[in-house]
């Protein structure tokens, strides 16, 4: 019989997800997947899991769970306290849960986004050859809800990381490394200046879509409006206000506000873990 998890507190949200949707976006489709896909493989690793397992990633105030049979899981991303039956818990490393026992990811104590990974993976249904939830399309399982009970796969066999693992911290400051292109001929020369050398901050309105930007507006130099056009993972589009948008793993494949750079894939773990009010610097590559 398949192992089973039931949520007991689902947190401000909590999302299944593992290495995403690749290849569809010609069909309007997004990757979706874990923002910090390097501390999702790293949490499966430690168990023994394929790196791409889906595992729950949670925003800001954890999650609580209680599996049906013993089970080993981590907990690891953004720092948080852990406790299984109100007993503390290991942060980071492999834990042992009892059947009928309740594992609780606290709320962060830095960081955004914590993993809670379990051996064998979270078996929800595949669609398009992923597990993720996707917020902006709705494919894959709704976000968490209290009640909600969610399979497991079968552990593996193949050999599990030792003890615990260096796990980076969540950046004080986050820099992202930028390629301009492809409407920068958009904005004018001091708005290109601006935003290589301007602090922004993180904006309390960014979410798995896009991380959203607080700081000088971007002038541009070409008005008016340009037809929609393909958005990668990354594109840092500028709205009206003029405040740059990172796309993350969710973002829409099209969009008409113009582009005026992309920031490099492998900075985007540290955006997902940037809390709202971190520095932000965009550096060109």
């Amino acid at each position: 019989m398949t192992a089973k998890l039931t949520v007991v507190r689902s947190g401000a949200l909590t999302t299944v997800q593992d290495s995403g949707r690749r290849g569809h976006a010609h069909l309007g489709v997004p990757r979706s997947g874990a923002l910090d896909a390097p501390a999702m493989r790293l949490a499966n690793r430690l168990l023994g899991n394929a790196p791409e397992a889906a595992v729950l990633e949670t925003t800001l105030t954890g999650c609580a769970v209680r599996p049906d049979r013993t089970v080993t899981v981590v907990v690891g991303g953004a720092p948080c306290p852990v406790t299984v039956d109100g007993r503390p818990a290991p942060w980071g490393a492999p834990v042992r849960v009892p059947a009928g026992a309740v594992l609780d990811a606290g709320g962060v104590t830095a960081g955004v986004r914590s993993y809670l990974a379990v051996a064998g993976g979270i078996a929800a249904e595949p669609v398009l050859g992923s597990r993720s939830t996707d917020l902006l399309s709705g494919l894959g399982p709704s976000p968490l809800c209290e009640g909600d009970v969610l399979p497991l796969g079968v552990p593996a066999r193949q050999a599990a990381l030792p003890g615990a693992a260096p796990w980076p911290a969540p950046p004080a400051e986050l820099v992202l490394p930028l390629r301009l292109g492809p409407r920068a001929d958009w904005f004018t020369p001091a708005a290109l200046r601006t935003l290589t050398s301007a602090t922004y901050r993180v904006s309390p309105h960014s979410n798995r879509i896009g991380l959203r930007t607080e700081g000088p507006p971007l002038m541009r130099e070409t008005p008016g409006e340009l037809p929609s056009e393909g958005m990668v993972l990354g594109a840092v589009q500028v709205p009206p206000d003029g405040r740059p948008v990172v796309f993350l793993h969710d973002h829409p494949t099209t969009g008409g506000y113009p582009v005026i750079g992309v920031v490099t894939e492998t900075a985007l773990a540290a955006a997902a873990q940037a809390a709202v009010g971190t520095p932000v610097r965009f550096t060109r590559e």
